[in-house]
């Protein structure tokens, strides 16, 4: 069984995919940051940026943290 991420954002060839986990203290979220490329026919990702994808990095690393907040308020809302 394969896990599947939790949730995905994407500006331009930037992409943060986050991760859910459990543990004995609670759920907590692990983030990889990617550039998706092409090579030929195929998609590729790498975690190397470049200078021209560091802004949009930032940007989906600012997401992804909202995010991330918004689903411990609302885990916590629920309780």
């Amino acid at each position: 069984m394969t896990q599947r991420p939790a949730h995905e954002i994407r500006i331009g060839r930037i992409t943060a995919t986050i991760w859910r986990n459990a543990s004995d203290s609670g759920t907590f979220f692990n983030v990889n940051l990617a550039r998706v490329y092409k090579d030929g026919e195929e998609w590729k990702r790498t975690q190397s940026l470049g200078r021209d994808d560091l802004l949009l990095a930032a940007k989906v690393a600012d997401q992804a943290h909202t995010w991330i907040c918004e689903q411990a308020q609302a885990t916590e809302s629920n309780a």
